[in-house]
């Protein structure tokens, strides 16, 4: 499927530029599709998409092909996406609950993905690789391929409700928690308010994680494992970060550059300052 060519029809459409998210540059709309360029991850994101097809998950779009031009050509999915300035409803925690009941649906549905054979996660990423001093990653074992990039620009909301994720070039074999975290650092947001947007810097951030663990029925051990797993990922994320932005360069390459790993930092400390908080939203009865 993924080297399958794209079939243009009979009538041309414009070209008209998409804008929103960090890292992705050159993405059009063609009237009823998407076009972008290959990715690094294009060999498990286009199964990946296939398979969602097939298991008939509704909130994600439908890989078309290759176009002439040597992009890939995805369904456009219609709706609102939070671009920036962020709207006024980023804050709203019933918006908030429809993004894990999605995360959750996503998840469900992906837990039946098989690698194919051949294909391996971020397969074109090079430079990638464990270092001495890099902080242990979480010990818990991958149950499914996890999208793992729930920004506010990837997730298309449809009458206030969180209807399909978009950009999955991040994907990758993670547990359940790992996918919830994710969520989290985006949509509570785990983050030190000075790096938050304004319309997030005075919200209760773990009564919002409390939200997205319900709304998702996230298990009550993987609630017991959230804050573990989320201090680990933060810890590693500086190393993972600076390593991808050189690799990579672009948007990864910018965003190292306006600060990206004092971000990291940052964060990594309001997690060790917030976390029993966190916990104790999560587990509550």
């Amino acid at each position: 499927m993924s080297s399958a060519t794209y079939v243009e029809p009979a009538e041309s459409e414009p070209e008209i530029a998409l804008v929103g998210g960090d890292v992705t540059e050159g993405d059009v709309r063609v009237g009823d599709t998407v076009r972008r360029p290959v990715g690094f991850n294009a060999p498990l994101v286009h199964a990946l998409l296939r398979h969602l097809e097939v298991a008939g998950f509704a909130g994600a779009p439908r890989f078309l092909g290759i176009d002439a031009a040597g992009r890939e050509v995805l369904t456009f999915v219609a709706g609102e996406v939070a671009g920036r300035p962020r709207p006024a409803w980023i804050a709203d925690e019933a918006r908030l609950a429809s993004v894990g009941r999605l995360v959750r649906a996503y998840d469900d549905a992906a837990a039946g993905f098989v690698l194919p054979e051949g294909v391996r996660p971020f397969s074109g990423l090079t430079g990638l690789t464990e270092q001495p001093d890099m902080p242990p990653a979480p010990p818990y074992p991958a149950e499914l391929v996890g999208h793992m990039d729930f920004t506010p620009d990837n997730i298309v909301f449809r009458d206030g409700e969180a209807a399909a994720l978009i950009d999955f070039d991040l994907a990758k074999p993670v547990s359940r928690v790992d996918e919830v975290c994710n969520a989290m650092l985006f949509w509570a947001p785990l983050d030190d308010p000075v790096d938050a947007d304004p319309l997030l810097q005075d919200v209760d951030a773990p009564r919002r994680c409390r939200i997205l663990a319900d709304a998702y029925g996230m298990s009550d051990t993987d609630r017991s494992r959230l804050v573990e797993v989320v201090v680990l990922r933060s810890r590693r994320a500086w190393f993972s970060m600076k390593q991808i932005a050189e690799a990579q360069g672009g948007g990864w390459a910018r965003m190292w550059q306006e600060g990206a790993g004092d971000q990291i930092k940052r964060q990594e400390a309001w997690l060790e300052r917030n976390g029993a908080a966190i916990e104790t939203a999560l587990t509550a009865p």
